[in-house]
């Protein structure tokens, strides 16, 4: 009987199983209930005592090696299978490409977290405002430049809503819905209906800051201020120039001391040294009035800056259309490198 053991083996070892109708004859050829190999399983009884040991172990080494080359042909030709809508499963996997933050939302996130560890909060709101909100409550008179057609989208032919020019408009949703003292910045974007050049464009961000308590100072302004020229541009050093804003008085541009240590300084910063990064001044009594704070208890200051106009300084992108035209092979350069 062992000699019917080893004659089935050396029959089954060469087979060359090359397709799966082969495999499938193969398994009821042999391993089926009608096979070869349970024919002999059931000649067992009739093997002399003395050999069933070795009969036994015999058959049930020859049944694993079938079924187990039986099993690689099945699950060869299961991979070739799916390789062929798939690709070959047994390639190395293409690498992962990662996204990057936009510069702008960087840029943003980033003085966000600066004025969050001094206690200012974010506040947000609509992009399409009334008039009251943006512009009445700010102190712009009717025949101010910035409500004419030029400089505002407005919607519709509806002259009392437009898409919001600032957001201060949200600060004064906020001290129209808070009580002091308050401070807050606000995120977002903004509108203004003017031509798109490399150094303008109709859609921008900007990033505004609110700060209303009892004997709030122009010092106090200028305290936060340097602090923050600090901790974003690393210099501290800042100076403040008279201006006109119609929401606070007095009002000045700010200036941080940048130097010219290199061609790039002497660009940015006109041959000057000094790099104006925002307007500030304090909150107009007329503006307190209006959003029912008493300017006779209530003194606050007021900032705001452009978003994109600090990311094309500090990236020394060339062209503000830059970032709203989507090109791969721009954002690419913020890739986060992992």
């Amino acid at each position: 009987m062992l000699e019917k053991v080893q004659a089935l083996r050396d029959k089954i070892e060469p087979l060359k199983l090359a397709s799966k109708e082969e495999a499938e004859n193969f398994r009821l050829t042999y391993l089926s209930k009608k096979g070869e190999i349970q024919q002999l399983f059931t000649a067992f009884r009739e093997v002399p005592a003395d050999q069933k040991k070795a009969f036994g172990a015999a058959l049930n080494a020859l049944k694993d090696a079938a079924e187990a080359k039986y099993q690689t042909a099945v699950e060869q030709f299961t991979v070739t299978a799916a390789a062929g809508v798939h690709g070959d499963l047994t390639r190395p996997g293409n690498s992962t490409h990662f996204g990057a933050l936009h510069p702008i939302n960087t840029i943003r996130d980033e003085i966000v977290d600066i004025f969050k560890r001094i206690g200012f909060n974010v506040s947000t709101g609509p992009e399409v405002e009334d008039d009251w909100h943006n512009f009445t409550a700010l102190n712009f008179p009717e025949e101010h430049p910035a409500r004419d057609m030029q400089d505002t989208f407005f919607v519709g032919k509806d002259p009392d809503w437009a898409l919001r020019t600032h957001t201060s408009s949200v600060q004064v949703r906020v001290m129209e819905n808070s009580t002091p003292p308050i401070r807050t910045i606000s995120p977002g974007r903004v509108f203004r209906n003017e031509a798109i050049s490399a150094r303008s464009h109709c859609i921008f961000h900007q990033i505004e800051g609110l700060y209303i308590d009892k004997d709030v100072s122009f010092a106090d302004l200028k305290q936060v201020l340097v602090y923050f020229a600090q901790e974003f541009f690393g210099k501290a050093k800042i100076r403040m120039r008279p201006s006109y804003f119609p929401f606070t008085e007095p009002s000045a541009e700010v200036d941080v001391y940048w130097g010219l240590e290199n061609e790039i300084d002497y660009k940015i910063t006109k041959g000057t040294g000094w790099l104006e990064v925002m307007g500030c001044g304090m909150v107009d009594p007329n503006v307190l009035r209006a959003s029912g704070i008493d300017p006779e208890v209530y003194s606050g200051y007021a900032f705001g800056m452009g978003i994109e106009r600090i990311a094309m300084n500090r990236y020394q992108i060339p062209d503000i259309r830059l970032f709203t035209e989507n090109d791969v092979r721009f954002l690419d350069q913020f890739s986060l490198g992992i």
